[in-house]
């Protein structure tokens, strides 16, 4: 069954229990989707629907961010939330174990060795990871396995 087929679904299923944060939340997604759509001239498949379910995630983490600092922690608890409803449509999320062990792997089959080969090793390692890590983390790892 397709993503959108169960964020269809789902956007019912909240609409007859009542949880209004939840349903808006999946119809800013089923909305965000649409808008990708429009700008490619064609349906989404699953991965690039979970590409865009990544890319709110980012947007509401940035947003916790600056609300914390702002002192306003009511707001950055709605955007935690917001994050928890939009997880459910991306796959698993590696460890950061796991992404240590596929990032020495990659750098053993690359021979990456000092901060120069950051971007050798994370062109070898993100075919991996596509998808089940945050970039940023991935990064951070190649950059503790390198030294950098």
């Amino acid at each position: 069954m397709s993503l959108r087929s169960d964020i269809t679904k789902d956007i019912t299923a909240a609409m007859k229990a009542g949880e209004k944060e939840k349903l808006s939340t999946i119809r800013m997604l089923l909305s965000a989707a649409k808008y990708k759509e429009i700008d490619l001239k064609r349906e989404l498949n699953d991965e690039e629907f979970q590409q865009v379910a990544s890319t709110l995630i980012r947007q509401r983490q940035d947003s916790i961010e600056q609300f914390v600092k702002g002192g306003r922690q009511e707001l950055a608890d709605k955007e935690q939330r917001e994050i928890e409803f939009i997880k459910v449509y991306l796959p698993a999320q590696l460890t950061p174990d796991e992404i240590r062990a596929i990032v020495k792997k990659a750098a053993a089959e690359t021979a990456a060795s000092g901060a120069k080969d950051i971007g050798k090793l994370m062109k070898a390692v993100m075919p991996h990871v596509k998808g089940k890590a945050d970039g940023k983390l991935v990064n951070d790892i190649v950059k503790e396995a390198l030294g950098a």
